[in-house]
């Protein structure tokens, strides 16, 4: 039953990415306030379906009273399969979320973080490694995990050097898309063109996919920005050298 659910999603993707072009990889989402031995079959089913379709795994759902360690079985498996994991932590919850995902439960990215400036040191950390935020401002608003957009961390974030990604979280609830977030980063915090480029080749870098399939995308989006946009030359070598460089 699961595995069908599975192929009905990859039809759709392979149908999508002859259509449209658009790549996409399937990340397999246990919830918290599910029982954890659900995602430990969540977590075999990632496994399964590693290299076929499915890039990696995630936990999402209810922070409070649902801690990410009563998971850490299912994590466990992922990690030693050396399958990719994310985890939703730090959003309505306090840094203590985010802390078990990464110490806990090894995740790789953590979705959302806004409460991660709570805590300076574990900022750091998550800086000082690069692990990723996913960060979903229409999203986080709706959930009232900020108490006004002009309130999101985003903008702090970006300037202290951490790694994030701009994202929807969802389309169909938020009602929005990653063009209306690009939007309201720009006009709430003042992101411009070259901070959205940054963004993009720095989502990339974070990206569920081989090193060398990451290599090659940052390369063609670097050189698209260039001709699409005019990038400033020196700005453009930059890229090429941390490509070369593994940065």
């Amino acid at each position: 039953m699961l595995g069908e659910s599975i192929e009905a999603v990859r039809i759709g993707l392979k149908e999508g990415e002859k259509e449209f072009g658009v790549k996409s990889g399937i990340i397999i989402c246990g919830i918290r306030n599910i029982s954890p031995e659900v995602s430990l079959k969540l977590a075999d089913l990632t496994i399964q379906y590693k290299n076929k379709g499915v890039v990696g795994f995630d936990l999402a759902g209810v922070e409070e009273n649902f801690p990410a360690k009563d998971h850490r079985e299912a994590f466990y498996l992922i990690i030693n399969n050396n399958i990719n994991a994310t985890i939703h932590a730090g959003e309505a919850f306090g840094p203590a979320s985010i802390h078990q995902a990464i110490h806990y439960c090894n995740a790789h990215r953590i979705g959302h973080g806004t409460r991660l400036k709570e805590d300076k040191d574990l900022m750091n950390y998550v800086n000082d490694h690069r692990i990723p935020l996913e960060i979903c401002l229409t999203s986080n608003w709706h959930t009232r995990s900020v108490r006004s957009l002009k309130y999101h961390p985003i903008r702090y974030y970006y300037d202290e050097g951490l790694r994030i990604s701009l994202n929807t979280d969802n389309r169909l609830i938020s009602d929005t898309t990653l063009t209306k977030e690009y939007a309201l980063a720009h006009v709430l915090f003042g992101f411009y063109l070259n901070d959205f480029r940054r963004m993009t080749i720095t989502a990339m870098k974070s990206a569920f996919l081989s090193y060398k399939t990451r290599k090659v995308m940052i390369q063609e989006i670097a050189e698209e920005f260039e001709q699409e946009f005019g990038l400033m030359p020196e700005y453009v070598e930059t890229v090429h050298k941390r490509i070369k460089t593994n940065k």
